[in-house]
């Protein structure tokens, strides 16, 4: 079974081109969330747009039945391999009791942010 979230994403602000995530059998796969505002705009340094963003990717794993504790794995974007710690401050703040396997990339990001993730997460289906 195949499952996309095409919700209303007024609790993200913006509207994308996207499936903010697809369920794939147990698997939930939620597309890469960056610290968007509710008009496109991205404010705050590293630490506030990795908060921003595991928000986000909150808002979309909890219309998809999921939680931050379901999520398996893990891939970051970063625009500056200087931003690694404190990232990794916020992510353990989030994530901690219940760390996901992981792959961090440094990389320029199609928005004009600090971050991207994307996240897998597994939650069996009643």
């Amino acid at each position: 079974m195949i499952q996309r979230n095409l919700s209303d994403t007024s609790k993200l602000g913006t509207k994308l081109p996207i499936a903010l995530s697809v369920r794939a059998g147990d698997f939930v796969f939620v597309s890469g969330q960056a610290a968007l505002g509710p008009h496109g705009d991205i404010e705050g340094g590293i630490a506030a747009q990795s908060e921003a963003t595991i928000q986000r990717i909150a808002i979309v794993l909890e219309e998809a039945g999921c939680t931050l504790a379901d999520v398996v794995k893990a891939t970051v974007w970063l625009c500056d391999a200087r931003d690694f710690g404190p990232f990794n401050e916020v992510f353990r703040k989030y994530f901690g009791a219940a760390l996901p396997a992981r792959s961090t990339l440094v990389s320029d990001l199609v928005v004009d942010g600090k971050v991207e993730i994307e996240v897998t997460a597994y939650k069996p289906l009643p």
